[in-house]
């Protein structure tokens, strides 16, 4: 399991867009240039965020802006919109193992619930840190 570098991507886009934002236009071809990848890129993600509420975009010249102060959106608001999960399960289980034998019966039982566990953990960890503490974070190292 690995989580994509877009999760990575987007939290650089929120630090791009709150630290130039008095500055510069931010714009997908800024955002490019700091995160050193295409600009069709950028899009897509741009896209997913602003599918889940987080960003809104001005076509053309352009201009993102997000939609809550910093401290309202979470490193988890941001993975949510990022790497959506399939059933809400972070965990692919192999559909249909064997009930013939005693560990594929089992598997379920043993596995369920301690996959639950650590997915909320990862997820709850994730609540915990906001675009907020990336901007408190900047600022000290500018």
């Amino acid at each position: 399991m690995q989580i994509s570098s877009r999760f990575t991507v987007a939290l650089h886009i929120f630090t791009c867009v709150d630290t130039f934002k008095d500055e510069y236009k931010i714009t997908s071809d800024f955002l490019a240039g700091s995160i050193n990848t295409n600009p069709v890129i950028i899009r897509k993600i741009l896209t997913q965020l602003k599918n889940a509420g987080l960003i809104t975009v001005a076509r053309g010249t352009g201009g993102i802006e997000l939609t809550r102060p910093l401290k309202e959106i979470t490193f988890y608001d941001i993975y949510e919109a990022i790497e959506p999960i399939e059933n809400g399960e972070l965990f692919n289980f192999h559909e249909n193992p064997n009930p013939k034998c005693p560990v594929g019966r089992n598997i379920h039982t043993l596995l369920d619930d301690k996959l639950k566990t650590i997915q909320l953990a990862m997820e709850n960890e994730m609540k915990k840190y906001s675009v907020a503490d990336l901007h408190t974070e900047m600022q000290e190292l500018l």
